[in-house]
This record gives structure tokens, C-alpha cells and sequence, in this order.
């Protein structure tokens, strides 16, 4: 009832700019440029967790962006799904490369977002999940520019977890290890395309590494099986310390046996988000 009211609301009220406040505007030319102008690029956060794909994002997580994201996940403004799900196609797009509009030519089935679930608790209390949302709206998207696309929701919590709020990365970690699986059938889906994790935001990393092992689980990184996962964007708040110290990154993610067993295999996952730390952005690092 509460995702069908705001609909309505939305269309009816006029409203100010989610982004700037600008009056009676939902989204204001210029917090629209910011999501659409941008080229997506490549973010990681210090330090990687282990079994993190390749993940790319639009936008830097601050100001505008920021406020866009907190106001339709947060506050139901559910007429910015569209504009945030056409900035996650491109992010989509970055992370498939030159395979983007050429899914069906070169015989690797449809694209298949999949998204990162939120917790049950927290799509009661907002009343709506904005990620599965946003995810709809990018298939439409990359329908309508030629590369064939759908939303595959297969992934599920199978053990409850603590607000991420508050908890630093090493805490995340721990908080996420193995609370995510993919539902019965799931795997046989997903293996009729190339994969994409999606989520809005992406911080520490650890929730697209544990989707990616959960996916991993499943069967569909296994080069014998064709099918290539690509990860994108994590619901994680801005609001924690991050911990950058060199030493602890080299253990975390030079000495991780996952990391290991992937570098092995030969294969690489890959990622895309709609927003990342402005710091993540750069990626020529030691």
C-alpha cells in the first residue's frame, strides 16, 4: 500500500529536487546530468576484500548523488527509479565491455541483473525494494539500446544480519560471511546469460563479495560453464570509518586463499555500481 500511495503522491504533489532541493521539481536538470553525463569507471575500496570483482561506478557517493540515493531508498521517492536505473545500465554496460550490444551475436544469452537483496527487515520498514526497482528499470534500458536484458532475483538471505550501520569493513565482513545463497532453481536460471550483481552503492565491498561467492557457490564462474558474473552496486552507508593500512590490505587481499583459487581459474568477475567513495575512484594504486 505505501509503494502504491507514494506513486500516486509522486505523480500528483509537485515536490523539490531530491539532489539539490531546487523548487517544484522532482529531479532537476542538473542532478540529472550528474547520474547521465558521467563515464562509468573503475572503483575499489581500501582495502579489497577477497573475491571482489572488477566493479564499476557512475558517480562519486557525495552531495547530490548521495541525496538522490537516500531519497528514493530511504524515502520512497520512487519517480527517481527511472533516471537512477538508466545510470545503472551504464555502469552495466562499462562492466560488459564491447559484449554489451552484442549479447545475442555472440551466442552468451541475455544480460540477467541480479540483485543484491536487501534485508527482509528493512524492505518492510521502507516499503518497497529499491534495488530490485532500480534493477527493472536498467533492463528497460538496455532493451531499448539493444542488448537484450532482464531482471533475474535468485539471490536470498539465509540467515539473518546485523545493521551495517556503525560496523567498519573487517566488521562487514564478518556480519555478511555466508548469509546469502541462491534459491532453489536459481543456478539453472542464470545460466541461460551473463550475470550482473546489482545494488545502488558500493563502500567496503562486502556485500558484492559475498554475493559473488554466493553466485560462485552456484556453479556459474566455472569456465566450463561459459557464463561470466559481473557485479555491481552495494546498498553500504558512507557513514564508516574506512581502514586503509598497507599491511592489513596485503593480508586481506593478497594472501586471501579465495583470491587465490580465482586467480588460478583464469576467471575474472566483474562489477557494476551506481555510486562509490569519491577516494575508490582512483584505481592506480600500489
Amino acid at each position: 500500500m505505501r509503494g502504491w500511495w507514494q506513486d500516486l503522491t509522486d505523480l500528483v504533489l509537485p515536490a523539490d529536487c531530491a539532489g539539490c532541493g531546487a523548487p517544484r521539481t522532482a529531479l532537476c536538470a542538473r542532478c540529472r546530468a550528474m547520474l547521465g553525463a558521467g563515464v562509468a569507471r573503475r572503483v575499489r575500496p581500501v582495502p579489497e576484500p577477497a573475491g571482489l570483482p572488477v566493479v564499476h561506478a557512475v558517480a562519486p557517493y557525495a552531495a547530490e548523488v548521495r541525496a538522490l540515493l537516500l531519497a528514493h531508498k530511504e524515502r520512497g521517492a520512487l519517480v527517481l527509479a527511472g533516471v537512477l536505473g538508466r545510470a545503472l545500465a551504464g555502469a552495466v554496460r562499462a562492466g560488459l565491455g564491447k559484449g554489451g550490444a552484442g549479447a545475442t551475436a555472440s551466442g552468451r544469452g541475455p544480460v540477467l541483473l541480479v540483485p543484491v537483496p536487501s534485508a527482509r527487515w528493512a524492505v518492510r520498514a521502507r516499503g518497497h525494494d529499491p534495488v530490485r526497482r532500480m534493477a527493472l528499470a536498467a533492463a528497460g534500458e538496455l532493451r531499448r539500446t539493444g542488448t537484450p536484458a532482464r531482471v533475474a532475483a535468485v539471490l536470498r538471505q539465509r540467515r539473518a544480519v546485523a545493521d551495517q550501520a556503525g560496523l567498519d569493513a573487517r566488521q562487514r565482513l564478518e556480519n555478511l560471511a555466508g548469509a546469502l545463497e541462491v534459491s532453489p532453481g536459481g543456478g539453472r536460471l542464470l545460466g541461460a546469460g551473463r550475470v550482473v550483481l546489482v545494488d545502488d552503492l558500493m563502500t567496503t565491498g562486502a556485500s558484492l563479495a559475498e554475493a559473488a561467492r554466493a553466485l560462485r557457490g552456484a556453479g556459474l564462474s566455472r569456465p566450463d560453464r561459459g557464463t561470466v558474473v559481473y557485479d555491481a552496486i552495494t546498498r553500504e552507508g558512507r557513514e564508516e570509518q574506512r581502514i586503509g593500512v598497507r599491511q592489513e590490505r596485503s593480508e586481506w587481499v593478497h594472501s586471501a586463499p579465495e583470491k587465490a583459487v580465482l586467480n588460478a581459474v583464469g576467471v575474472m568477475l566483474r562489477a557494476a555500481v551506481i555510486a562509490a567513495p569519491r577516494d575508490s575512484f582512483g584505481i592506480n594504486r600500489n
